[in-house]
Parts: structure tokens; C-alpha cells; sequence
């Protein structure tokens, strides 16, 4: 049916009844229109009608209708005295249709019969609730040129949200017409200002709601540039109730983005966007599905920077978000701030980062390839020389150095002097900044082509270095990590790994983040400079980590959300950032809660952690092994006193460890008398060195001697003889059995019984001593996950272990599948898992009888 036709009117729709729509106001009030005094034909065909408007705003809430069933009748204004019969109550007809609301038209999934074209929302002039006399029939009235549309509704509550989902349809509708094509800006603001009252006030509640005139007004802002900041300005105050609960649509994130470029001292960035960002802080979930969103928050942050009390305000912020309380109640607003703060730094450096266009590959960097085909042309960085050095007699380019020693293996680059190499040989010092950048390219000495057979020729620098400013990418060289070739063997065939300093290994391995920033020593002075916008956000949003480190509830959430180093090799080769971010680590180090420091170390073996980078030799490392000393304290305070760590230490550590230790660090002397307690290093004149060192100061040739004290109790402890089986008696402690075990031999003692006791973990460090132990009763006592650790890296030739009934967890319990000769195995009554149980049974062998009744396993 066509509802764009014009017909004469009738009772039904009296033009004395309606007021125009071109001369109501947008936000009009609906009233039920009333008739002229006289007139009371208000008669539908023959049957009789009130027209009522019942009050919506008796505080019910209505979810907006997309589309649904409902019963509809179309009523044409009659011309004659045959089509006013024919339009009777007593002959119309009700179809069922599927109506749909779109942005436009009333239309339905049938389109037959009176709903044959849609309705158009710029032809209804009207809206109207009706309630009929004769019959319970829930009634909206559609008034259109030329006739009514009548939709039945089951009930008055469906029959209200038609009602209102129409009314708000249409006005919306209107609205995106008038905004489009704004004519005069002060009525423009006037129309946003009651858009958002009509937003505010509707019984509608619906997410669309409030973003619909969020995104009329974003449109317009984004379709007329050539406002004035004042005009901005008017039309974010104007938003701002909508704004309190909603989060801003993309585009008008743009908006408010440019506006804190622009204007970063305007109120409006502090009366009006603060609850916004507060807000997305508090409840957003995922900034990868909005990332404006972040970014609006990003700009707002550096325009509250750029206020006269500049990071005291941030500061203000920062705290704002926490609360005042010890406990921050919103748990979405550390890891939003992290995000916000990752991704500023980031910015920072992205152009360095899109250099790796022109770099060769990690793999390329490992197996030392010089190929430069499809190579792109390098891009500029800012890598500027803080002096550059006094030029020698000698210049020359930089030649292969199989051009400039022909005849004879290349020389073995020197490691700078500024720095002392690592206690490992088989790692290059590191050096204080690098960008990965691309291998030069080759020279007329070396034509192009395949490589070698053998290490591809390593580019050298002239003794006289250039002074330019800025230097290519194409002049930046990656020192490959090159050893001899017995240790290359060893390196394949056993590799490195595990620990705080292991890394993996293998020679098609990719190269680990502090081999990635190793460059060549010639080119060791060169810094990173940036420039003076992004140092100023830089500067910003390192100061927000060490504020956000300094809250006792969030460090262990930051800890973990920074434990697998998120932020580029370009960052952490800048020795500013470096320098910044070290206040974060060392409250991480401070902290005496094990899931803090031991974020310090590697996510898993063969990545670098922080506990690399900024030790002795790292390319964090800006003191003498300050920050080194007290990571090692905590860490070794904590579970980590074991073989596993002091064999990391041992092997890629020992020369920072030494020469600390040589300086009087109490924690570096314990080190060293545990690898010399637990027989970590085998080589007799490494062991010398290690007493040398110790004997060198009074803390340590004192720590040494009880050292020595102990080992001849240790010996007389293990000399053969004793009882084989030992029983303790109930509600025994720790210092009980110290002081059994202290008494004579038990080199013999095969069987020991500590069950019922009150023994803890401490006692593993007593039960580590007996040689020959073979079972162990600890059931029902406190004997720990710490404990667990510590027996199965000292005493492998256990074969019966009961464990009924004690604390530990799958912490300890996953330890014991390095005990290969375990036969028998009592769990009964622990926190044991599946996923545990499982793991342990594929990993012993030997495992022969095993209870796990009352556990998860049952």
C-alpha cells in the first residue's frame, strides 16, 4: 500500500486535530490531540473510540525494539459514503506482520498487503496510544497523508514499547537529516543540546541509545573541519551527560584526541574528559577492539603533562584511579594504564622500529649472512656519536676483512674498554644502545653472490671514524655472537638453558634479546637520541610505571604483566629508558613477595628476563652490580636457593658474583660458599679462585671458615656407621632433629620416620646431609613445597617418599620428576591435580606404587 497518498479529511484524521510537523519543535512533547468544542465525532467508521494518551513516564523502562510480530491495519480516509462503510470497525481486516524498525522505514518481512512498501518515518505525522472501548485491543496509531496505520500489540506493556521504539526512530531519524546539513551553528547546538536531553530523558534503555546521537554528532564534527576551538568546545560541553556512562565511538575519540593536541590547557580537557577517561579505565576490556580509545586516553594523559604543575597533576590522576585505600576496587584500570603506557613507549620509538624493513632477519643476525638482495634503501636514524673520536694518521673506508688481511683468519674484534667482559667467553660485551639495522653492504672486494662455506666476513671500521650527525642504517653493524669452534660443539650439542641466565642453544636457534643488542665495538658510542616530543612522552609515561610500582597491590599484577619483557630492543638498547625503568625493577626487587621477584626472572628458559639485563655485563647495567646484588639477595631468600640457580649463576655469572664479593657484598660471599658447599663448580683452580676471594675480606674468610666447620661435620655425618633406621618421636622440631644428627654418624641410615612431627621444611637442609637414604615418612607434618624442591636436587637415589596428609601443593610436587628412582610414592590427603599426577607418572619410570585417595587425582 502506498502511505506517501494525500486524501480528504475525516474523524479520524481531522487536520483540526493535528498540529503540522514542520511547525511542532523537534522535541515536541506528544499530546493527544484535542478536539474543538462542539465536535464529538470522534468515531472510527461506525464504532466508537477513545483517543487517549496514557503518562510513559511513570518511571517503566522499555528495551528499544529492532523488529517483531504484530497485528496491522491500514485505514485509507474515506471520500465517499461507500468507503466509509467500507472502513467500518464492523469490516476491518487485521493482517500479521514481521515489522522491522530500520534507520528509515517501518517495513516488514512480508511485504504483502497493507505493508506491500515501507513506511517511511518522514511520512508519519503522527504517534498516538489508543485504547479501545469495545475491546481489549492495545492499539499505536500511525497518522500519514492520506490515512492511518493501526498496530495491535498483545498487551499494554508491548503495546508502550512500540510506542516509544517508533517515537524514537523517528526522531533520531529527523535528527541525522537536520545534522547533516547544518545551515546556522547556533541552532545546530541548540538541536545537539536537545538531542542529548531527548537521549537523557527516554524510558528506552538500550545501549544504542546513547551512542546514536554519539555517532549523529561525530559525523558532523568530522564532516566540518573549519570550526572554531570555541565551537569545540560548546559542542564537548554540550555531550558530556551522555559521555558519563557511555564510551566514545572511534571518530569522536579522533575528535577529542586532536582537541588535547590542540588545546591541552583548555577546562575542557579537565572538567569534561577526566570521567571519561575514568570511566574507560575502569570498565574497558580489551583496548585491541578500540584502540582509539586508547589513544584518546594516551593524549589525554600527555595534555594533563602539559599543565603548569606538569607531572604533579598526572601524579593526582594516577592516584584518583587507585583510591584511597590499600585495595584499587576496579582490577580492569592497572592492566588499562600498562596498555596505555606500552603503547605510548612504543610510539616512541617507532621509527627506529620500522627500520627492520631494511634489517636482516634473527636468523640472518645468528648465521652471520651478508646478502643485501632485496635488501630496501636504508632509512635515516637518529643515531648520533656523543663525541667523535680524535681521527689517527690512518683513514681509510671500511673493508671485509678478508680484504684487509688476506691470507690469514680475520682478528677477533676487541670488546671495548669501557666495558669488562662477561665471565661467559662465549658472549660478546654488550654495548649501551642499537637499533637493528642492516648489514652493509658488500664492497668490490666481495662480490655479490652466494656466501662462503665458511663465517661470512665481518665489516671493520677504519681507525678514523667519521663525524657526521646522523647515520644510516646501512652503517650500523650487528656483532654476531662468535666463539671458537669446541665451544660452538658444546653449545649444540648440550646447549643453554634453565636458570636466570641460560638461554638456548643450537646454531639455527633464534638469538636471544641481549644477543639481538649487541653491536659491533666500533660503533659502541653511538646513542640513541630522540626527538623532543617523543622524549617528553617518554619521560611521561616511565614516570607513570614507577608510580604505578609504588602501590603495594598492583606491583604483583605489574610484575607479571612486564615478567616477558613487552616493550622493543630499541627501547631497551636507549640507555635513558633503561636508566627510568630501573626504579620499577628495583621495587620489584625490594619486594620480599615470591610472586614479585620472581618476575625478575625469565618467562621460561631460553628468553632473557630482567635479571639478565640489568646484571653485570647486560645492556641495562649502568652501576657496578648494585641492582645485581639485590635481585640475587631476594631471589636467593626465596625458593630459588637451589643447584639449578647457583649452576646459572655459576656459568654465566661468576666474574660479577667475584668481584662483588671481593668488594664486601655479604649476599655475593653466601654465593660463593654455596657453589662450594654444593660442589657447583668442578674445576680445582676456579674452586681456589673462589677461596681466594673469600679470604680476601673479613666477612668472607669468616663466612668460609664456618664454611669449613661445616663440611667436617658434613664428613663426620656421612662416615659409615650408625642405625640404619631412625624414628623420631611425635611433636619432634626442626632443631631436634639438628641436634640428633648432630650427635655421631649416620652415613648408614637407610630408613628415617618423621611422622607425626612437627617438622617443617627447614629440615630438608638437614636431611640433604644423609648419603644413603633410601625412605623417608614425612606424614602428617608441615613439610612443604620448598622443602620438595630442595630434596630433589640433592638426594636422587630416594626410592620411598610418603607424603600423607602434608601442605604440599603441584608447586613442589611437579620437582619430584627428577627423583627417576622413586618406587613408591604416598600423596594421600595433598592438593594434588590431575594434570600433576599425570606429569609425574609419565616422568618416573620406576614408579611402581602410588596413593593418591582423598586428592583430585582420586
Amino acid at each position: 500500500m502506498d502511505f506517501n497518498g494525500s486524501g480528504g479529511g475525516n474523524e479520524l484524521h481531522n487536520n483540526q486535530f493535528y498540529q503540522s510537523e514542520e511547525n511542532k519543535p523537534l522535541l515536541g512533547e506528544m499530546s493527544a490531540p484535542t478536539a474543538p468544542e462542539g465536535n464529538n465525532n470522534n468515531k472510527l467508521g461506525a464504532g466508537s473510540c477513545k483517543r487517549t494518551l496514557l503518562n510513559c513516564s511513570s518511571g517503566m523502562r522499555y528495551k528499544l525494539l529492532q523488529e517483531g510480530d504484530i497485528q496491522v491495519c491500514v485505514v485509507k480516509h474515506p471520500r465517499t459514503f461507500l468507503s466509509k462503510i467500507l472502513t467500518s470497525k464492523f469490516l476491518r481486516r487485521w493482517e500479521p506482520h514481521h515489522l522491522t524498525l530500520t534507520e528509515s522505514s517501518l517495513a516488514s518481512a512480508t511485504p504483502t498487503g497493507y505493508m506491500e512498501s515501507a513506511l517511511s518515518y518522514s511520512t508519519i505525522e503522527d504517534l498516538q496510544l489508543l485504547a479501545w472501548d469495545n475491546a481489549p485491543k492495545y492499539c499505536v496509531q500511525l497518522s500519514f497523508p492520506g490515512g492511518t496505520v493501526l498496530l495491535q500489540a498483545s498487551n499494554s506493556y508491548l503495546r508502550d514499547q512500540w510506542f516509544h521504539s517508533l517515537q524514537w526512530k523517528k526522531k533520531i531519524y529527523k535528527y541525522r537529516k537536520v545534522l547533516n546539513n547544518p545551515s546556522r551553528w547556533d541552532v545546530v547546538l541548540k538541536e545537539i543540546r536537545a538531542l542529548v536531553d531527548m537521549a537523557l530523558t527516554s524510558p528506552l534503555q538500550d545501549e544504542s541509545i546513547h551512542q546514536a546521537p554519539l555517532h549523529i554528532i561525530s559525523t558532523l564534527l568530522a564532516e566540518n573541519t573549519k570550526l572554531s576551538s570555541q565551537d569545540h568546545e560548546n559542542i564537548i560541553v554540550a555531550i558530556a551527560p551522555l559521555l558519563e556512562n557511555n564510551h566514545p565511538p572511534p571518530d569522536l575519540c579522533e575528535f577529542f584526541c586532536k582537541h588535547c593536541r590542540q588545546r591541552p590547557r583548555s577546562m575542557v580537557v579537565i572538567e569534561v574528559f577526566t570521567p571519561v577517561v575514568q570511566r574507560i579505565l575502569k570498565h574497558n576490556m580489551d583496548f585491541g577492539k578500540c584502540p582509539r580509545l586508547r589513544l584518546f586516553t594516551q593524549e589525554y594523559i600527555l595534555a594533563l603533562n602539559e599543565l603548569n604543575a606538569g607531572m604533579e597533576v598526572v601524579k593526582k590522576f594516577v592516584h584518583s584511579m587507585h583510591g584511597p585505600t590499600g585495595q584499587c576496587p576496579h582490577p580492569r584500570v592497572l592492566p588499562n594504564l600498562v596498555a596505555v603506557c606500552l603503547a605510548a613507549i612504543y610510539s616512541c620509538y617507532e621509527e627506529f622500529i620500522n627500520s627492520r624493513d631494511n634489517s636482516p632477519s634473527l636468523k640472518e643476525i645468528r648465521n652471520g649472512c651478508q646478502q643485501q638482495n632485496d635488501r630496501k634503501p636504508p632509512m635515516p636514524l637518529r643515531l648520533l656519536r656523543p663525541e667523535p673520536p680524535a681521527p689517527p694518521p690512518a683513514v681509510g673506508p671500511l673493508l671485509p676483512l678478508t680484504a684487509a688481511h688476506p691470507g690469514g683468519p680475520p682478528p677477533e674484534p676487541q670488546p671495548p674498554p669501557a666495558l669488562a667482559p662477561l665471565s661467559n667467553g662465549n658472549h660478546a660485551p654488550a654495548a649501551a644502545a642499537q637499533a637493528p639495522v642492516p648489514q652493509a653492504p658488500p664492497s668490490d672486494a666481495q662480490p655479490a653472490g652466494p656466501p662462503p662455506a665458511g663465517p661470512a666476513p665481518l665489516p671493520v671500521q677504519s681507525p678514523a671514524s667519521p663525524a657526521p650527525s646522523v647515520v644510516n642504517s646501512s652503517e650500523i653493524l650487528v656483532e654476531l655472537e662468535r666463539s671458537n669452534n669446541s665451544a660452538n660443539a658444546r653449545q649444540k650439542a648440550a646447549g643453554r638453558g634453565g636458570g636466570a641466565g641460560g638461554r638456548g642453544g643450537g646454531g639455527d636457534s633464534v638469538p636471544s634479546l641481549i644477543d639481538c643488542l649487541l653491536v659491533s665495538p666500533a660503533l659502541s658510542t653511538l646513542s640513541i637520541q630522540l626527538p623532543a616530543q617523543a622524549d617528553r612522552v617518554l619521560g611521561c609515561f616511565a614516570l607513570i610505571l614507577k608510580m604505578l610500582s609504588d602501590y603495594d597491590d598492583w606491583r604483583p599484577a605489574l610484575a607479571s604483566l612486564l615478567q616477558p619483557i613487552p616493550f622493543p630492543k630499541e627501547a631497551l638498547a636507549h640507555a635513558k629508558f633503561t636508566k627510568e625503568l630501573k626504579y620499577v625493577i628495583q621495587r620489584f626487587a625490594e619486594d620480599p613477595r615470591q610472586e614479585v621477584h620472581s618476575c625478575l626472572l625469565s618467562v621460561r628458559s631460553g628468553k632473557d628476563g630482567w635479571f639478565q639485563l640489568y646484571s653485570p655485563g647486560g645492556v641495562a647495567c649502568d652501576d657496578d652490580g648494585e641492582l645485581f646484588a639485590s635481585m640475587v639477595h631476594i631471589l636467593m631468600g626465596s625458593c630459588y636457593k637451589t643447584k639449578k640457580f647457583l649452576l646459572s649463576l655459576a656459568e654465566n655469572k661468576l666474574g660479577p658474583c667475584m668481584l662483588l664479593a671481593l668488594r664486601g657484598n655479604q649476599t655475593m660471599v653466601e654465593i660463593l660458599c654455596l657453589m662450594l658447599e654444593y660442589n657447583i663448580m668442578e674445576n680445582k683452580d676456579t674452586q681456589l679462585q673462589i677461596i681466594s676471594t673469600l679470604e680476601s675480606t673479613q666477612t668472607g674468610l669468616r663466612m668460609y671458615e664456618q664454611l669449613c666447620d661445616r663440611q667436617r661435620e658434613l664428613k663426620e655425618l656421612q662416615r659409615k656407621g650408625g642405625p640404619t633406621r631412625l624414628t623420631l618421636p611425635s611433636k619432634s622440631t626442626d632443631a631436634d632433629l639438628a641436634r640428633l644428627l648432630s650427635s655421631g654418624s649416620f652415613g648408614n641410615l637407610e630408613n628415617l620416620s618423621l611422622a607425626f612431627t612437627n617438622v617443617t621444611s627447614a629440615c630438608a637442609e638437614q636431611l640433604i646431609k644423609l648419603p644413603s637414604l633410601k625412605q623417608l615418612n614425612l606424614w602428617s607434618t608441615q613439610f612443604g613445597d620448598s622443602g620438595l624442591r630442595l630434596l630433589s636436587e640433592h638426594l636422587a637415589c630416594l626410592q620411598v617418599l610418603n607424603l600423607c596428609e602434608t601442605p604440599v601443593t603441584d608447586a613442589g610436587l611437579l620437582a619430584l620428576s627428577s627423583m627417576k628412582s622413586l618406587c613408591s610414592l604416598n600423596m594421600n590427603s595433598t592438593k594434588l591435580t590431575v594434570d600433576t599426577y599425570e606429569d609425574l607418572k609419565a616422568k618416573l619410570p620406576n614408579l611402581k606404587e602410588v596413593d593418591v585417595r582423598y586428592t583430585e587425582a582420586w
